[in-house]
């Protein structure tokens, strides 16, 4: 099992401690709801080193990363993308950020789960391209500071304004004896920054990050980006999960001339017949992954994500249903246990991306 930089300090800090992703990772420190509610109030500090980040440098890493992912790849600097690894099915092998440092030199950050996976793919798919491609995973760390007082505490981090970035976009920044990425990204559903670094650095900006910010772990990063409905690999997207029946659609440009896995992916898209919905239950009863989505005595699909919302209180859901039953008000059961609990389809996300979208600072 995988340890990260910050294993020790978790231990220091009473963590209880979870395999996630290959890795031992903090579940929880005080508890889901308190660092929940800190990082939609406050702000909270998670070690996310378990991310992968692969570099692809060469004449030809624009191209390649455009050739390899969903999304179109602007030359902008300083710009990072959502995209999607596509295999030649259409169908999902990871979601990942892409950070353009240079158009010779890119940085993708991938899930921990998906690491080795990932870096097979780009070297199987690599071909003539004039690029060379290095996992240094274990060589970076990486922390996140969420919440709406993470702009008032992070140039003082850093030492350095940062604060002028707006939400997916990042720089380059002096720190100590070397240079960190800092980036005004996230997966909570609140403004905040991801800074990537050497592992001693991240140490220190970890340290030094709890004289302000409660540390929070897995389980309310799970809480907190089921509200703002970002997908979770492995729940609402995999490699049995199209992009479109997924909602992420805008991360596919059919447009480009050609990349991994278009032809099935237009397929998809004329012929989907499911669609990622949020629910709301309206009896007792908390929907969990997997549980069936039933209509009419038939089973039209199963719960990819479910809790009871420490922010609206109310027992909420996403599933992948039968696009039949995926309008807002349709009504279905969830099958919990013996029980069929009814639920209704809602408008989402649950809760409004607090982002920071234009410079205001």
């Amino acid at each position: 099992m995988k340890k990260t930089i910050l294993y020790e300090k978790h231990l220091e800090l009473n963590a209880k401690m979870v395999e996630f992703g290959g890795f031992l990772m903090p579940v929880s420190y005080e508890g889901i709801t308190q660092e929940h509610e800190a990082v939609r109030n406050n702000v909270g500090v998670f070690d996310v080193s378990h991310m992968g980040e692969i570099i692809v440098e060469g004449q030809d890493a624009l191209k390649f990363i455009n050739y390899i992912g969903s999304n179109l790849i602007s030359d902008e600097i300083n710009k990072v993308t959502y995209t999607l690894l596509i295999n030649e099915d259409g169908y999902v092998i990871d979601d990942l950020l892409v950070y353009v440092i240079t158009p010779q030199k890119i940085l993708l950050v991938v899930n921990a789960s998906n690491i080795e996976k990932d870096f097979a793919w780009l070297l199987q798919n690599k071909g003539t391209f004039n690029l060379n491609i290095r996992n240094l995973s274990d060589e970076y760390g990486l922390i996140a500071l969420q919440g709406p007082e993470s702009k008032n505490n992070v140039n003082q981090l850093l030492e350095h304004v940062v604060t002028d970035l707006n939400f997916m976009q990042f720089k380059i920044i002096p720190y100590k004896d070397l240079f960190v990425i800092v980036s005004r990204t996230g997966y909570t559903g609140e403004d905040g920054f991801e800074i990537y670094g050497r592992t001693h650095l991240i140490v220190d900006l970890f340290n030094e990050s709890l004289n302000f910010a409660k540390p929070c772990g897995l389980g309310c990063r799970d809480t907190l980006r089921f509200e703002a409905c970002l997908p979770l690999y492995g729940h609402e997207i995999s490699d049995e999960i199209t992009p479109f029946e997924a909602g992420l659609g805008f991360a596919v440009k059919l447009k480009k001339p050609s990349f991994i896995g278009k032809e099935k992916l237009l397929l998809h898209k004329q012929n989907q017949t499911r669609k990622l919905v949020g629910f709301k239950l309206l009896d007792k009863g908390i929907a969990r992954e997997s549980y069936p989505i039933m209509k009419n005595d038939k089973e039209i699909g199963y719960v990819t994500t479910g809790y009871l919302s420490p922010t609206l209180g109310s027992a909420l859901g996403l599933a992948l249903v039968d696009k039949n039953y995926s309008n807002i008000g349709d009504q279905f059961y969830v099958s919990i246990r013996k029980n069929q609990v009814l639920a209704e389809v809602i408008q989402n996300p649950f809760y409004t991306k607090k982002y920071q979208t234009e410079e205001k600072n």
